[in-house]
């Protein structure tokens, strides 16, 4: 059991960032969710929070306001076991979002999210600097991740 939740800040999107979420990861569920009462900060009904796990990670979202939102700073790494899981993940995730580079995007609710091969450590580390600094080199022209390119230029191809 993770003793660790993180709690993500939305701003009155909670539910359906959560819902969102839960569509795109395989073993995904929403757990329970809290409601605003009357009088309360959000119209009656709205979800306070929203608690949801993706793929056995706990989560909380929040709609507490507009005072503070995401920033690439914080974000999660979603660690694949090949091209066709960057894919569909880069897709889903990065619909109505922002992509960024190496691999990085930004959701559509403002979350980030870097997609990346299982193996990234090993493509762009090891005793062969010049194999490192070849995948390095081409990790920095790409959005999305093509692990074949990386494996390649760590080749020397």
């Amino acid at each position: 059991m993770h003793t660790i939740t993180p709690f993500l800040w939305f701003d009155g999107n909670a539910e359906a960032a959560a819902e969102f979420y839960v569509s795109v990861f395989p073993d995904s569920r929403i757990t329970e969710t809290l409601r605003y009462g009357e009088g309360m900060h959000f119209p009656t009904g709205t979800a306070l929070t929203v608690g949801f796990e993706l793929d056995g990670q706990r989560f909380t979202a929040l709609n507490g306001g507009p005072q503070y939102t995401f920033s690439p700073a914080t974000s999660f790494v979603i660690h694949c076991d090949g091209q066709t899981d960057i894919d569909r993940y880069w897709a889903a995730l990065g619909d109505g979002g922002q992509v960024q580079q190496c691999g990085w995007l930004t959701d559509r609710f403002g979350v980030t999210w870097q997609v990346v091969p299982r193996d990234i450590a090993a493509l762009l580390g090891g005793d062969d600097q010049a194999a490192a600094g070849r995948a390095m080199q081409a990790l920095m022209t790409m959005t999305r991740i093509d692990i074949a390119a990386l494996r390649a230029a760590r080749a020397g191809g």
